[in-house]
């Protein structure tokens, strides 16, 4: 089983008093945190990031004793000047998400891609780890 690291800044304690909600504002109070699906196959688990309007350079995908690390940081600086005014912006977008692979994973072979505002990963199972098939014993 995969299980997710959380890199909130408060204690969820705290989190849960001082959600939004309390205030009747917004129910998920993570929304700059992208949505997750994980899914444990037969053979291996596949993670899906629903991060639209991103291009794959943008992403740091690692592996560091076991644990997955994805994440990226985007800064953007505009500075418009018309007529009697200087307009300057900064843009910046980043997250984090981490999970802690189990010991079946085969870190070695993850393969990830980004399409459609999607990002894919799967971590293939190591051999020992999948299903044997049945076997029939024979009565002597």
């Amino acid at each position: 089983m995969l299980v997710k690291r959380n890199h909130m800044l408060f204690p969820s304690l705290v989190n849960e008093f001082f959600k939004p909600d309390w205030f009747g504002g917004i129910e998920n109070p993570r929304t700059g945190i992208p949505a997750v699906n994980i899914k444990d196959n037969e053979k291996d688990f596949e993670i899906e990031l629903s991060v639209p309007g991103r291009v794959k350079e943008d992403f740091n995908l690692e592996v560091d004793n076991h644990v997955l690390t994805i994440s990226y940081e985007v800064r953007k600086e505009e500075e418009r000047q018309e007529e009697n005014y200087t307009r300057k912006e900064f843009v910046q977008s980043a997250f984090k998400r981490s999970f802690e692979l189990p010991e079946s994973v085969n870190v070695d072979a993850i393969d990830a891609k980004y399409e459609a505002g999607i990002l894919s990963l799967v971590l293939p199972k190591k051999e020992e780890a999948l299903p044997k098939p049945k076997r029939l014993i024979s009565l002597s």
